[in-house]
This record gives structure tokens, C-alpha cells and sequence, in this order.
């Protein structure tokens, strides 16, 4: 009798480790023993969280490198629609001509949301007669029509300086620069060209933090990041004036300038099980690693979607 209740004790010590094994192999999304190397491009929005995620990956999977490239929202799809690409960090949904081309070159793929942001309107410190914006005065600041016209503050409001006003903010090839004329100026990539470009934020960061005479936008998350160097504004939603927090964007006060993040994984990736397991690993820490570099994650029952989603993606892609 004693030799039987010890071959199930036993016994059940072994299932109960074999549960454990179980479990913790969910947790790392079945992430033993993977090596390769997964390609990464596209949105400096995107970036921040996406390299986040990459860190922690890297640690639980040193033989597996992820490199992360900067090329903007746009200059992403190009390469993701070429096949040069795993991944693509998009700071707004593919538009139709990048569609095309993906399909142009059997590209089939999946979107999923990672993250929310705001973007963040920005003057110099030592601006001390800005409060806040309108989003018609946002409007009649960046429109095309504004090139060659608009060009001073006292235009904007009588009592504001007789200043010129020096503009800064994220290229063509950006997600930003798109959500921004979208929601701003009425039409995405319709603006004035007489502002300073570029795609890389911290150049921005500078170009704001330098002039005293200045007024920029990019994402929250680099506002986050050099707050004693920067002044934030609050935009007038119509009703009241609201700045960009966590709060602000996740209940939608902060409109018409909050919106979601993405990734997009291509289907001939999904075959190569360390992409599997890298895009497993990522939705399952978005939520956690976003709100580390500044963004707003998604309700728990939108990254459960997202796990389904991809799962149904991957079986569907064998």
C-alpha cells in the first residue's frame, strides 16, 4: 500500500512539473532554442516600442538578431512591399498604392495594433504668450495656402509678437506628417512646404529646443523624453482645451490628434519560427513596454484579438 501511494505521489509531482513546463512555455511563446535574423523598418514613432520589445526578446533569445531600421511610416512599406522587410512599424494603416504594391509582389499580410498615441504640439520654453490652439489655427498655420503668407505669430492671434513663426516638424515619408495633415489640415500629405523636414525626432527635439520662435509636432512619446526642454501646448477639442496623457488619449479627449500604432508582418515570415515567436512575444509585452517609452497601451481584450489574430494568420500560412 505504501509503494502505491508513493508511485502516485510521484506521479503526480511529474504532472505537476509537466503543467509548469506547460505554462512557461506559453509565457515565452515556445521562444527555446531559436536563432535567425528578423528585419524591421519603417515609423520612428513605432520605433521606441518596438525596440523596447526587441531588447527584452534579445535578452531571452540571444541568437535571434532583430535589427530596426528608421525610414519613416512610408519609406517601411516600400521596403515591406519588396520582401526586404519581416516587419513594418506603422504610425497609420497602409494606404492603397502601398497595397498595390505588396500585392504587385505577392506580399500577403497582417495588421496589428500595438499601441495608442497623441501627437504632441511643441514651442520653445521661452514661449510665453502660447496657451493653447485651436484646430483652426493649427489649420491656418500648416495648409498650403499658408506657404508665403502665414509667416508671422501676430497672424495667428493680434496679440501674440510680431514674429516670424519657425516651423518643425516630421517629413513626407512619416506616418506623423500624414495622421497630422489628416486631422489638421483636412487631406493626408496636403501642408505648407516651408517648414523644417525630417524624419528623425530628435532632430526636431533640437530645432525646437534652439529657437525661441518656434512650433513643432511629433509623437508624445518624444515629448516624454525631453520634457525640460520643451514647452507642450493643449489643443481645443471644441468643447475644452485638452494636452495629451495617458488619460487623454485612451478616452479620446485629446481629438482630433490621438490615434493607434501598428505592426504589419508578411505571410512568407510567419514560416520562420522565430518570427512567430518574436510577434507572440511582442503583443503579449506591448501593453507593458508601451507605457515604459511613453504611449498609451490598448484594452487587455484588444491584445487577446490581436493574439487570435495572428494565430489564425499563421495556420492559414503554413
Amino acid at each position: 500500500m505504501k509503494k502505491l501511494i508513493t508511485i502516485i505521489a510521484l506521479a503526480l509531482i511529474v504532472v505537476a512539473c509537466g503543467d509548469k513546463k506547460e505554462k512557461a512555455g506559453d509565457a515565452t511563446s515556445d521562444t527555446t532554442a531559436l536563432s535567425g535574423t528578423i528585419k524591421v523598418d519603417g515609423s520612428s514613432t513605432v520605433f521606441p516600442i518596438t525596440e523596447a520589445v526587441a531588447e527584452e526578446f534579445r535578452s531571452a533569445q540571444p541568437k535571434v538578431k532583430v535589427t530596426i531600421g528608421v525610414s519613416g511610416t512610408g519609406g517601411g512599406f516600400k521596403k515591406f512591399s519588396r520582401g526586404e522587410t519581416n516587419l513594418s512599424n506603422a504610425s497609420r494603416p497602409i494606404k492603397d498604392k502601398e497595397k498595390a504594391a505588396c500585392k504587385e509582389n505577392n506580399i500577403n499580410y497582417l495588421e496589428l495594433e500595438v499601441a495608442y498615441d497623441g501627437l504632441a504640439v511643441l514651442v520653445n520654453p521661452k514661449n510665453d504668450w502660447v496657451d493653447s490652439f485651436t484646430i483652426e489655427e493649427l489649420k491656418k498655420i500648416w495648409e498650403p495656402a499658408a506657404q508665403g503668407k502665414i509667416m508671422k505669430w501676430n497672424q495667428i492671434r493680434p496679440e501674440w509678437p510680431n514674429e516670424e513663426i519657425h516651423l518643425f516638424g516630421p517629413g513626407v515619408a512619416s506616418g506623423t506628417y500624414d495622421y497630422f495633415t489628416e486631422a489638421i489640415v483636412g487631406k493626408s500629405g496636403s501642408s505648407r512646404g516651408d517648414f523644417t523636414a525630417s524624419e528623425d525626432d530628435h532632430v526636431l527635439v533640437q530645432g525646437i529646443a534652439g529657437d525661441k520662435y518656434s512650433l513643432g509636432f511629433f509623437g508624445l512619446a518624444y515629448y516624454s523624453e525631453n520634457k525640460d526642454k520643451l514647452t507642450l501646448i493643449g489643443v481645443h477639442n471644441g468643447e475644452e482645451i485638452v494636452k495629451p496623457t495617458l488619460e487623454t488619449v485612451s478616452n479620446g479627449t485629446y481629438r482630433p490628434l490621438s490615434r493607434p500604432l501598428f505592426i504589419y508582418v508578411n505571410s512568407t515570415s510567419v514560416k520562420q519560427p522565430e518570427v512567430i515567436a518574436f510577434v507572440n512575444f511582442y503583443i503579449q509585452n506591448a501593453g507593458e513596454l508601451s507605457k515604459d517609452v511613453g504611449y498609451i497601451p490598448l484594452p487587455d481584450e484588444n491584445y487577446k484579438k490581436q493574439t487570435e489574430n495572428f494565430k489564425t494568420f499563421v495556420e492559414s500560412n503554413k
